[in-house]
């Protein structure tokens, strides 16, 4: 509020990430602009951390993507249909290796079908230490659904709420959960970091060479290695279902679907370059 309320006066310019509440109210404002920058959008995910019990059984992290769905997380944060979209593809609708291939039942909250995988599993009870943000506005409401569809599928949940930083510099740890570790944190990637099996980092499976989080699956790296030598656009689309197929049997990470960013800005400010991302080449403000 206190932005917007900066915005209207003229104390600031420009507004990059505008709080999905604020949007009808900037709409309305005859001083305000809208502008439309991005070319794609985002991608929110749920990471959990393959050293540590229960994650570190394939079966337990499956089990998860028969308890989430993408809307209940995507109206959660975002509300208004306008700027989000459900989208099972792991690589983001819109783009040439997006596909729905291997994404059939899954992410539909399945909670008998999530309780049966854990129970097959042999998951003991163990409470799942979650990580939830809670001063970035786009990720603050989604651990708390995540708590929710996890706790209906079997989990103990232990969500820990801190702020964002506290959970970059948490994640990086390996040690137990129970020693200041971590099991499982949200997140969003701008989708144009996560448009193949290379770019997308969630998906590197190289053991200790991983970004935290550190899956470890021979098979998921050898598909990368073979999509990274590829020049076919054909057949760099047909590893790029592979690979979806495979993280589907050995979960790095789990999609939560697509939502869009709103800029706000004074009209007397010009030049919006096009882009994944704000930038601000070419800004003019008269």
């Amino acid at each position: 509020q206190a932005q917007v309320n900066a915005l209207q006066k003229g104390e600031v310019d420009i507004i990059e990430a505008l709080g999905f509440d604020f949007y009808e109210a900037a709409k309305k404002d005859a001083n305000i602009q809208l502008p439309k920058y991005s070319t794609v959008n985002l991608q929110y995910m749920a990471r959990f951390n393959h050293l540590h019990k229960p994650f570190d059984n394939p079966k337990v992290r499956e089990a998860l993507f028969y308890a989430f769905n993408q809307e209940d997380f995507l109206k959660a944060v975002v509300g208004d249909a306008k700027f989000y979209k459900v989208c099972h593809s792991y690589f983001p609708c819109g783009t040439p290796f997006s596909s729905e291939k291997g994404m059939d039942g899954l992410l539909k909250s399945n909670f008998k079908k999530a309780q049966d995988l854990l129970k097959e599993a042999g998951y003991d009870g163990t409470p799942i230490v979650l990580m939830h943000s809670t001063d970035l506005a786009v990720l603050t409401n989604l651990a708390p659904v995540a708590k929710s569809l996890m706790e209906k599928a079997g989990f103990k949940v232990d969500m820990q709420s801190m702020d964002w930083q506290t959970v970059v510099a948490r994640r990086a740890k390996k040690d137990p959960p129970t020693a200041g570790g971590w099991h499982a944190f949200l997140t969003s990637w701008v989708s144009i970091d996560i448009t193949n099996p290379i770019f997308m980092g969630f998906m590197n499976a190289g053991c200790e060479k991983a970004m935290f989080g550190w899956p470890c699956d021979k098979q998921m790296e050898e598909l990368r290695d073979k999509f990274a030598r590829a020049t076919d656009p054909a057949e760099q689309k047909k590893i790029a279902e592979a690979v979806q197929v495979r993280v589907t049997q050995y979960p790095t990470h789990i999609n939560l679907g697509q939502w869009y960013q709103n800029v706000a800005a004074r009209k007397n400010v010009s030049g919006f370059v096009q882009a994944p991302a704000p930038v601000f080449w070419n800004i003019e403000k008269k």
